[in-house]
């Protein structure tokens, strides 16, 4: 079974984090964060990953620390879910339209945590959320995963469109590259044999 939970306690955030990568796309989320709910039930549907997040955190000063601790939190169980990777196809790209926006992200569940992020938004918020907290969250998300993740919006207007492209292509991505191939079910998808650090 490839599931995995996450308990995280800081000075500034409190999380409980489930993950199973061979669910339904169910969700159960809470963060105290709407945006942040909205982009997490999103990215549960269309990865088909059930997830369920139960997060309290410094709202009061900003979004920041509990929208960091999410990615983080939501990677390290992302890497305990994948064990040793066995079988996994690891590679993946989508292009995801949302309406007027298009927005490419590859993966690769390579081990070696990267990201590249070419998204840029023309406004500092979605309704309360800060923009620039969309990025926060993927390296969050890529560093404790240890993927190498490539995100860039190639044309957008709408800065709620463009951030919810990222996080379903991201998604739709994960799908692919967690599914177990059929024909390495029993192999590490790696020349060296391993794709741990």
């Amino acid at each position: 079974m490839r599931q995995a939970t996450i308990s995280r306690k800081t000075a500034e955030t409190e999380i409980e984090l489930a993950i199973d990568l061979d669910g339904t796309g169910r969700s159960d989320i809470s963060t105290g964060i709407g945006f942040l709910d909205h982009m997490l039930t999103l990215l549960a549907r269309h990865s088909l990953i059930d997830l369920a997040v139960k997060a309290t955190g410094d709202t009061h000063v900003d979004f920041h620390h509990t929208t960091e601790d999410v990615g983080i939190a939501l990677g390290q169980a992302v890497a305990k879910a994948l064990g040793d990777k066995r079988g996994i196809t690891r590679y993946a790209d989508v292009h995801l339209p949302m309406d007027e926006t298009l927005t490419r992200v590859a993966v690769d569940i390579s081990g070696r945590p990267f990201l590249v992020f070419r998204t840029e938004f023309s406004a500092p918020k979605i309704g309360e959320f800060d923009t620039e907290l969309v990025r926060e969250w993927f390296q969050g998300f890529a560093i404790n995963a240890g993927l190498t993740l490539h995100v860039e919006t190639l044309y957008g207007l709408n800065n709620h469109h463009i951030a919810e492209s990222c996080f379903k292509g991201l998604a739709r991505a994960l799908r692919l590259a967690v599914a177990i191939d059929a024909r390495m079910a029993d192999h590490v998808p790696s020349t060296k044999g391993t794709l741990s650090v």
